[in-house]
């Protein structure tokens, strides 16, 4: 089992000495409180040992959680409080209460903050992937990279060739085109600029297939991920990349616990700031990361060509809005359902079953779904 199911909601009256750290890639800062005061802080080496050894001297027969922001220094000190016992959580810095009015920021005050804010249960902690779902991460993580540097790339040689006025042989980024820049007739300096373009973008593009041979090659070794990926691919829209990345961020299936969570962490739900009887509800928060919300709305595109349920589903929401949002809004909303499906398959640990659904052909019912693509970032 590659990994660790759910653990239980955090109860403060379960604990008897809360210890908050701050963490940096030299030293920690703990402050050590209990239900009733602060009884101190202490300013060590970043060495998961002299920590636990301060613990074990100081608290031998007290319970005790901890908790850190998560941070560059990653899961290490995690592991290790989790190894020897102890609870321990990693709060998102976004998710930590912030006072307003204080001015004064130090490593030991952050460090008092979490650990008040832990004997509050007010600090929620992310899901910590294994080591394996880690792993899997970075290969991800770095084909992103890769591909990213490949467009910027693109980019840069094209802005080259509409400075100098000089045509872009070709349509697209075939291997003919990428040799057909190598003899393209210019001036010494442009041929030089141009000529490190082009082996920049070759280098990125080999990068790419390089990468994209060890996620398989990894995804492979590991039957558990492959069989997640499988059910995931399994879903009209969904692909290799798009899968891989999906339970890369995702982790373990395990600890999803609704099927409204994985929406919200890819930040495809609404905004809201309501009071009373009055509601305002905005456009999508976006939080979350940004590529895999992006590759979910292209598979979005693809899934309503492939299944007639979320065609028909995307028509509906079309209609609902004025025709300049009507296909930002439906294909946001397609993305949204595919979250739905995406919990239904790892959780039940099955394939997707496309059903045969009538659709009714009247323009009305129907949107095309020309007319309008989505945007690198989608709107609400």
């Amino acid at each position: 089992m590659l990994g660790k199911r759910t653990a239980p909601a955090f109860v403060p009256r379960q604990y008897d000495v809360f210890v908050g750290l701050d963490v940096d890639k030299t030293s920690i800062s703990l402050t050590c409180v209990d239900h009733e005061q602060m009884i101190q802080s202490v300013r060590m080496p970043h060495q998961a040992t002299r920590l636990l050894g301060y613990v074990q001297r100081h608290f031998a027969r007290q319970r005790i959680a901890f908790a850190y922001e998560a941070g560059p220094t990653g899961y290490g000190l995690y592991d290790a409080l989790t190894h020897a016992g102890y609870t321990c959580l990693v709060a998102a810095p976004s998710m930590i209460p912030q006072a307003a009015g204080q001015r004064v920021k130090t490593n030991r005050l952050d460090s008092q903050k979490l650990a008040m804010s832990l004997r509050g249960a007010q600090l929620p902690g992310i899901h910590i992937p294994s080591p394996v779902y880690r792993h899997l991460r970075h290969l991800v993580q770095l084909r992103d990279t890769c591909v990213q540097q490949s467009r910027a790339s693109q980019c840069r040689i094209k802005a080259l060739l509409l400075f100098e006025g000089l045509p872009f042989p070709g349509t697209q980024w075939s291997q003919t085109t990428v040799a057909q820049l190598e003899t393209l007739p210019c001036a010494p300096a442009v041929r030089f600029k141009l000529s490190s373009l082009v082996q920049t973008l070759r280098f990125a593009q080999a990068q790419v297939r390089e990468t994209t041979r060890e996620v398989r090659r990894f995804c492979t070794e590991e039957r558990e991920i492959l069989r997640c990926i499988g059910y995931l691919m399994s879903i009209p829209g969904i692909g290799w990349a798009t899968g891989t990345q999906l339970l890369a961020r995702i982790g373990d299936w395990r600890q999803l616990r609704h099927v409204r969570q994985l929406a919200a962490f890819l930040g495809l739900v609404a905004r809201e700031h309501s009071t009373g009887e009055t509601i305002r509800r905005g456009a999508i928060t976006r939080v979350g990361d940004a590529r895999l919300r992006n590759k979910l709305i292209q598979c979005a595109w693809a899934a309503i060509r492939q299944d007639a349920e979320l065609r028909a589903f995307y028509g509906r929401i079309y209609h609902r809005h004025p025709a300049q949002h009507a296909s930002t809004k439906a294909i946001v909303a397609v993305a949204r359902k595919l979250t739905t499906r995406i919990y239904a398959v790892l959780t039940e640990q099955r394939p997707y079953v496309v059903r045969s659904v009538r659709l009714q052909t009247q323009e009305e019912n129907i949107a095309p779904l020309g007319e309008t693509r989505m945007p690198a970032e989608p709107a609400g």
